[in-house]
């Protein structure tokens, strides 16, 4: 894997954004984790095992590695977990947390410690923070596929929602993320559209958020809900 410099900027209080550039697909693309530091520190998504140097290389620059709590995801995907077991064994304390179905049909099977499974609408204390677990089956693939919420930020963490193209991207942005993501999805349609699609959005709307941390490409700040509506109206029926 080709890999620029691996970045990690603060989108929110508390809230990091690490961003490893890659140049495998053409026109270039990018990986985010997110980082929430706290009294017991979150990491969402791991990147790919490859990217695992990168990656907790640069969270050392803002917390030691080994007092991760927990390693989240939102489904069973090489970049959205690839390196768990890398970070289990560099976190001594650190669980996996994922959601019910993924624990039971492989999460409790592939990671070396057992994992926290969430229920829908379940939250879990970071200690100033707190974040909430939301099911959304095939969205945008995956049927154990959900997302968290953290409440005092209200930043969700929207996983491959919103996926832009390119390599570099600015941490946080308030521009235009859903032009550049539907052409994306024109090239390489990941949506699973499925028929619940636009009544997962409107849940994931409910959280009223004012930061989306995407997987892929610039966080986006400002009103989330409209956003969310917006990419439901945008999707095929």
């Amino acid at each position: 894997m080709s890999v620029s410099p691996t970045k990690i900027d603060a989108v929110a209080d508390g809230i990091y954004r690490i961003h490893t550039p890659v140049a495998e697909v053409p026109g270039g693309f990018s990986f985010n984790q997110y980082l929430i530091v706290d009294d017991a520190p979150l990491l969402f998504h791991t990147g790919p095992r490859k990217l695992f140097p990168l990656v907790s290389a640069a969270i050392e620059r803002v917390m030691p590695l080994k007092t991760l709590r927990y390693v989240g995801f939102s489904h069973v995907e090489a970049d959205e977990c690839g390196a768990m077991n890398d970070f289990l064994a560099a976190a001594p304390e650190a669980e996996i947390v994922c959601g019910r179905v993924a624990a039971m049909v492989s999460v409790g099977d592939l990671a070396d410690r057992a994992p926290k499974a969430l229920g829908d609408g379940e939250e879990l204390s970071l200690g100033k923070k707190k974040v909430r677990w939301l099911d959304a089956p095939h969205l945008p693939h995956g049927w154990d596929a959900g997302y968290i919420a953290e409440e005092t930020t209200r930043t969700l963490f929207c996983g491959d929602l919103f996926t832009q193209p390119g390599a570099e991207h600015a941490p946080v942005t308030s521009g235009d993320i859903l032009g550049p993501s539907e052409a994306f999805r024109a090239v390489m349609d990941y949506f699973a559209h499925g028929p619940h699609t636009a009544a997962l959005l409107a849940k994931l709307a409910k959280t009223e958020p004012r930061l989306l941390a995407c997987m892929h490409g610039a966080a986006w700040e400002g009103n989330g809900a409209d956003l969310l509506g917006a990419l439901g109206k945008a999707l095929p029926g």
